[in-house]
């Protein structure tokens, strides 16, 4: 392996849930900045004795990239492991940027995010055939904008499959929009750290999900899933069905699989 930053993504929680490939990326690193406050630390147990493990969960983005570029100009391996996948909140861009800027390679290695891990723990699936087929990942709006045309009553007009990250602490009012355009009585789901030994799923409404949750006692570190997929009935899929052929497997009779006698 090069030396370079790797950029790796941690899975979802469980430490079984982190690649292969990002699995060896952390037992050969050098220098390890791991995200202290979702990452599980039982990961850093793959870790080396004599790596260096650095929370940055009280680091700047000039700190970090201090750090990584000291690191590799040192002929050291970096690890920077975030939590889910890189590329969904992980402010991963300003840092990829700005080791470019400074002339430091690095890699991105993926990882299972956190809403896979969500719709594994509700056992569904969030492209549904007469349903849903799409799929919206997003945030309420908070200390952080959201773009114009992004807000959660608009989304929400397009009623596909929605995953709500980061919005643990305001269910109240992200219920409340997600309603303006869902319906009050659309299924919902909030899934408590999910793939963790405390994963906890709460099922409801989004006229009830922000009651049950403030009940629970849940609010941080938590995804709201809505939708139809989480309930309704759905087609069967045309790439299973005997009579639908394709070019891996040619139209079957639809009574091939009846008893001859």
């Amino acid at each position: 392996m090069k030396v370079k930053v790797y950029f790796v993504g941690a899975g979802p929680g469980d430490p079984e849930l982190i690649t292969v490939k990002g699995q060896k990326l952390l037992a050969r690193a050098d220098l390890i900045i791991y995200a202290g406050s979702l990452v599980n630390p039982d990961l850093l147990n793959i870790a080396r004795p004599q790596a260096r493990c650095f929370n940055s969960a009280g680091m700047t983005l000039e700190e970090m990239l201090d750090l990584m570029a000291e690191a590799v100009d040192c002929g050291e391996l970096v690890v920077r492991l975030h939590t889910g996948d890189p590329s969904l909140y992980g402010a991963v861009q300003e840092q990829m940027d700005g080791l470019a800027q400074r002339g430091v390679p690095f890699e991105v290695v993926p990882g299972v995010s956190s809403f896979a891990a969500a719709a594994a723990a509700v056992r569904r699936e969030f492209t549904l055939p007469g349903v849903s087929q799409t799929l919206i990942l997003t945030r309420h709006e908070g200390r952080t904008p959201v773009p114009p045309g992004e807000g959660l009553a608009a989304l929400a007009g397009h009623h596909a499959s929605l995953c709500l990250f980061l919005s643990a602490g305001s269910l109240v009012a992200a219920a409340a929009e997600l309603a303006q355009g869902y319906g009050p009585d659309t299924p919902a789901a909030l899934v408590y750290k999910a793939s963790w030994p405390e994963e906890k799923v709460i099922r409801g409404t989004l006229e009830d999900i922000a009651r049950q949750a403030a009940a629970a006692g849940i609010n941080r570190t938590a995804l709201l899933l809505t939708g139809k997929f989480l309930s309704a009935p759905y087609l069967r899929s045309s790439l299973y069905d005997p009579g639908f052929g394709h070019s891996f497997r040619g139209k079957k009779d639809e009574c091939c699989n009846c008893n001859p006698d």
